[in-house]
C-alpha cells in the first residue's frame, strides 16, 4: 500500500474541485451484477439499449479494464437551487442542466488527476469514467466511502445530500482503500417515493419507463399517453425526489463550480419565451449543455406537453 500516494491524489483531488473522494479495490461484485440482471430483464431501461448491450462491462470491471486494480471515486457538488426560485416560467429544467455540461468538467478533472499520478509514475495506467462509462458508479462510490444509495437510487451523502455528479479514475495500482459507506441513513422515510407524481419508485428502484427525467431526455417521438399530462412543468429532467429527500433538503450547499450556475435564458426566459424558441435559438442557449441531449424537437415536444395543461 502506498500511503503517501494515497493522500496526495485525494488532496489533489480536493484542489481539482471535488468535494468527495474516495478510493476502493476493483473486484467483481456479484449482487451489484445480478441486481443490474434483473433489473434490465424487467425492462426498467425503457429504450435505453446501450445499458443492456455493456452490462457485461458493468458486472464486470475487469471486462472494461482489464488491468484494474484500484478504483478512485469522486463527487462534485451540483446544487445551485431550487427550480422554484430560481426559474421564471411555470416550466422547469433539472438543476444539474442549468448550466454547462458536467461531462465535460468532470473528465478535464479526472485527466487532470490522472495526469498528476503519472507525475509520480508515468507507467500508470488509468481509465477516465463518467456516466456514459460503463460502470457501476453508485457501487463504486459507495465501496469507496461516499454515501448510501437512497430509495430514489440516487447516491446520498451525509454532507452534500444527493445533489452530487460522480465520476472514477480507474487505476492498474493498488492504493490504500476507504471502508465501504455500510449504513442506510434512509431508514423509515418514503418521500421521494410519496412525491413521484408517475409512480416510477419503489424503494431502491426505478423504473424509466415511467420516469419524468427519461420521458423528457431519452425518450423519442410522442410521449406515452398515459403519462403526456404528468410531466408536472418538467421539461427536461426532474428533480422532484430529491427536492423533498430530508437530506437535500437539510445539508443541500450551493456549488462552488462556475460551470454550473444557471443560464440567463433558464432562470429569465417566459412561457411565451420558450413556447416560441426557434432552432437556431435553441442551438445558441443550449451550447456546451446537457440540454442538448433531448434536441430541439424533444424539448419543443415537452413544452407544448406542458403547456396544454396551463
Amino acid at each position: 500500500m502506498n500511503h503517501s500516494l494515497t493522500t496526495r491524489i485525494k488532496y489533489r483531488a480536493s484542489e481539482l474541485g471535488f468535494q468527495k473522494v474516495g478510493i476502493t479495490a476493483a473486484e467483481i461484485i456479484p449482487e451489484a451484477r445480478n441486481n443490474l440482471v434483473d433489473w434490465l430483464a424487467k425492462g426498467n431501461h425503457a429504450s435505453m439499449q446501450w445499458l443492456e448491450k455493456r452490462q457485461n462491462e458493468r458486472g464486470d470491471i475487469f471486462s472494461y479494464f482489464q488491468e484494474a486494480r484500484s478504483i478512485i471515486s469522486v463527487g462534485m457538488n451540483y446544487f445551485t437551487g431550487l427550480s422554484k426560485n430560481i426559474v421564471n416560467a411555470e416550466l422547469n429544467f433539472s438543476n444539474y442542466a442549468w448550466g454547462d455540461d458536467y461531462h465535460q468538467i468532470l473528465k478535464e478533472g479526472l485527466y487532470s488527476l490522472l495526469d498528476y499520478i503519472k507525475l509520480e509514475n508515468d507507467a500508470v495506467k488509468g481509465v477516465v469514467c463518467v456516466d456514459t462509462s460503463p460502470v457501476l458508479e453508485k457501487v463504486w462510490a459507495q465501496r469507496a466511502g461516499l454515501g448510501w444509495q437512497g430509495k430514489h437510487t440516487n447516491l446520498i451523502s451525509r454532507d452534500y445530500g444527493s445533489w452530487l455528479f460522480l465520476g472514477e479514475l480507474i487505476l492498474d495500482i493498488k492504493l490504500e482503500y476507504d471502508r465501504p459507506f455500510a449504513d442506510d441513513l434512509c431508514g423509515t422515510c418514503t418521500a421521494c417515493i410519496d412525491a413521484c407524481p408517475t409512480k416510477a419508485l419503489e424503494p431502491y428502484l426505478l423504473d424509466a419507463r415511467k420516469c419524468i427525467s427519461y420521458l423528457t431526455i431519452e425518450h423519442r417521438g410522442d410521449l406515452p399517453e398515459e403519462y403526456d399530462d404528468k410531466l408536472n412543468g418538467w421539461v427536461y429532467g426532474c428533480d422532484i425526489c430529491q427536492e423533498v429527500c430530508p437530506w437535500n433538503i437539510k445539508f443541500a450547499r450551493s456549488s462552488i463550480e462556475s460551470g454550473f450556475r444557471v443560464r440567463t435564458e433558464i432562470g429569465n426566459w417566459s412561457q411565451s419565451d420558450w413556447e416560441n424558441m426557434s432552432a437556431d435559438e435553441f442551438s445558441r442557449i443550449f451550447k456546451k449543455s446537457p440540454v442538448k441531449r433531448t434536441k430541439y424537437s424533444g424539448l419543443m415536444r415537452n413544452i407544448r406537453s406542458n403547456s396544454r395543461l396551463q
